[in-house]
């Protein structure tokens, strides 16, 4: 398999406890939105039973000079080394993968529902499709507890102004405990909420990202609006 030597170029925090990381992109390192792939620490000071080496998904657009990355800031030795790492740290990165992304000869409009750090693969997607002009339809679907705690919130909310074909709901579930103002939906992702804004729910395909707890419910709730499991596809996000 191959492997890529890379370097961090980049961190900022992205979200209350989340951070994004910037890669050098490798020559010859292709991938398609959504893809996902294996980031390899090397050499790092401290290491743990789970080893160096964690799956992230791919948050840049394919036409990005850099490979990006973000994670919730938990409190495991990959994640601390991450966190503190300078500039120019050495890593590595595996070949890009997974089904989780668009087929581009399906005509039906694209719905994506993610919750919090699931919302990674969506982010390489919607830049892809703003920046292709891609005729398809999208909506992201995107739920909080608080705008505090979204990544990327604001950037997909302005989307919008460069894809006339793409739309994103964001909802936060816990408002009360924000210091933040907020105008959007409040409450879970439903039927009721995606009727509002899509209309008819059997005509699309659905992509659904997050906690595995989540992605269970989004799938029921799916099944109950009459969507076939043929029209649904998933993706889950362990131990963040």
């Amino acid at each position: 398999m191959l492997q890529f030597a890379t370097q961090l170029v980049g961190a900022e925090s992205v979200a209350e406890g989340t951070m994004a990381f910037h890669f050098a992109r490798p020559e010859g390192f292709r991938f398609t939105a959504g893809n996902a792939v294996n980031l390899t620490l090397v050499d790092p000071p401290q290491t743990d039973g789970k080893g160096d080496t964690r799956t992230f998904s791919i948050v840049s657009a394919p036409s990005e000079r850099t490979v990006t990355f973000a994670t919730r800031m938990r409190d495991s030795a990959f994640k601390r080394v991450l966190k503190s790492a300078p500039m120019g740290t050495r890593a590595r990165l595996g070949e890009p993968g997974g089904e989780f992304t668009l087929d581009p000869d399906d005509p039906r409009p694209a719905v994506f529902l993610a919750a919090g750090i699931g919302i990674t693969p969506f982010v390489s997607m919607s830049r892809h499709a703003a920046n292709e002009r891609l005729a398809r339809a999208i909506w992201l679907c995107y739920s909080n507890r608080r705008p505090e705690d979204a990544p990327f919130l604001d950037e997909l909310l302005a989307l919008e102004r460069r894809n006339p074909n793409y739309r994103c709901i964001a909802t936060m579930t816990a408002m009360e405990k924000s210091v933040r103002p907020w105008r959007g939906e409040r409450g879970p992702v439903d039927q009721a909420m995606l009727r509002r804004h899509l209309g008819e729910l059997s005509s699309a395909v659905y992509y659904i990202a997050g906690p595995a707890a989540m992605v269970e419910a989004m799938q029921q709730m799916l099944a109950a609006a009459g969507v076939g499991a043929h029209a649904v596809r998933t993706d889950e996000f362990y131990g963040y």
